[in-house]
């Protein structure tokens, strides 16, 4: 209880006055027993990215000389001893052979035992998972993950969500995400959709030594305008030019002939200011094309993502459905469009997949999302959209009337070692959409 007041009173001590009226009172703490028994964990919020993942462990009671300790966490950590009320440490620390694990041993008589634990990814937070003393475990069932909502990582930007704007009241189309066509039966992931099932969805193409290439997706989301990845349209961070691209509407077969395709000319190339193409941040760019396209079966516009999409989502986990002419199990482009849905998958469970490559491309302006099986966005095409199903009664679900916005941009995954193939066991990377909401309205 002793460690528990000290560290109350340092947030006290902390107040920093600032002007006759009012104050600001040090950080708030939380306090979790992670275990039965005396074992309690403080946490400050409100640090930086790179020390919001770390947190103080206390373990009570009185140890004797030679008390060993074996603990484990469920990821990678660095563990400080540090004393308590200035009673000085009566032990030392070292790192054991198994993953994640640590010995402390005492060598003289001591008296409750504090730890700083710190996590050696940013964002991510090394939980307990084993406390072993003197061949006892303490803590057989450890919980874990009750600061995940807690982490915050770099949020540098925020976009008002008002949506009564001249620019936004643009957007807003009833008709907008609504397929023409209808078939029976379902789509299983993976297997070639129907034509007419997306609509929205585009092929840019490349010229390129008097042939056109198919390089990336895209969504329509009006007359003239696609929504895509910024690097499938630059190179180096440099737009291509605009003549160079053509994009194809209603098309269904990569290759041969289609029921109704449109192909138009590209007007414009409009790329996100601050895209940066080494890490892919801001990877979201628009494509104007030169003449309108026209609805129709086949050619349709989707709904940009808006704050009132998300509240009209029923309960439970966010799904969302990406297609394209992606690599199948055999790394060869399918022959016609293919469909597959994914979660969105929290920021701290995709850190944890694969910590050195989320922990530095994942930012506030993205979103994971996928599985680890085999099944990922490689079924997909980058600059497609993550498409989610918004039912026109708020909570609804089943088969009840909506629409379909677009919540995403395929963008990155991790590569296999083999080639520059994404590996489909690791999730994927999207952009999201919903916070360039604002720059998209105020191009449309």
């Amino acid at each position: 209880m002793k460690f528990l007041i000290l560290l109350i009173m340092i947030a006290l001590i902390k107040c920093q006055k600032l002007s006759d009226g009012w104050g600001i009172v040090g950080d708030p703490l939380l306090h979790v027993r992670p275990c039965e028994g005396d074992i309690t964990l403080v946490y400050v919020t409100g640090l930086s990215p790179a020390e919001e993942n770390q947190y103080s462990l206390r373990i009570g009671g009185e140890f004797p000389k030679n008390t060993k300790m074996q603990v484990k966490f469920d990821s990678g950590a660095n563990v400080t001893l540090f004393p308590i009320l200035g009673d000085p440490v009566s032990a030392r620390i070292r790192t054991l052979d198994e993953p994640n694990s640590f010995e402390i041993k005492f060598f003289q008589k001591g008296k409750d035992l504090a730890l700083r634990v710190k996590g050696v990814t940013i964002g991510q937070v090394p939980y307990l998972k084993s406390l072993v003393i003197n061949t006892i475990e303490y803590c057989k069932n450890a919980t874990t993950g009750y600061l995940d909502r807690l982490i915050q990582g770099n949020r540098n930007t925020a976009e008002s969500t008002a949506e009564r704007t001249e620019s936004a009241a643009k957007v807003v189309d009833t008709t907008c995400g609504k397929r023409q066509v209808l078939h029976t039966g379902l789509i299983v992931n993976g297997q070639p959709t129907k034509p007419g099932d997306w609509p929205w969805h585009a092929a840019l193409y490349v010229l390129e030594l008097s042939s056109l290439k198919y390089i990336c997706g895209g969504t329509l989301l009006s007359k003239s305008m696609v929504l895509t990845a910024a690097h499938c349209v630059t190179i180096r961070g440099v737009p291509r030019v605009a003549s160079s691209l053509s994009v194809v509407l209603g098309k269904y077969n990569l290759i041969g002939g289609d029921i109704a395709t449109q192909e138009r000319e590209v007007q414009e190339i409009i790329v996100h200011e601050s895209f940066e193409f080494r890490h892919l941040n801001e990877d979201i760019a628009l494509v104007r094309l030169k003449s309108e396209a026209i609805f129709d079966e086949y050619v349709q516009p989707a709904c940009l993502w808006s704050v009132d999409s998300y509240n009209r989502l029923p309960p439970g986990r966010m799904y969302g459905t990406v297609v394209g002419w992606g690599f199948d199990n055999s790394d060869t482009l399918t022959p016609q469009l293919q469909q597959v849905k994914l979660p969105k998958v929290s920021e701290v469970n995709c850190i944890r997949s694969n910590p050195l490559f989320f922990s530095r491309l994942l930012t506030d302006h993205k979103f994971c999302a996928g599985y680890t099986n085999g099944t990922s966005a490689c079924n997909g095409d980058s600059g497609g959209g993550f498409m989610i199903f918004v039912p026109d009664e708020s909570g609804a679900s089943g088969d009840v009337p909506g629409s379909w916005h677009v919540r995403g941009i395929v963008s990155m995954s991790v590569s296999r070692t083999d080639g520059p193939i994404c590996n489909p066991n690791y999730y994927g990377l999207f952009t999201d959409v919903a916070k360039f909401r604002g720059w998209v309205s105020r191009h449309l």
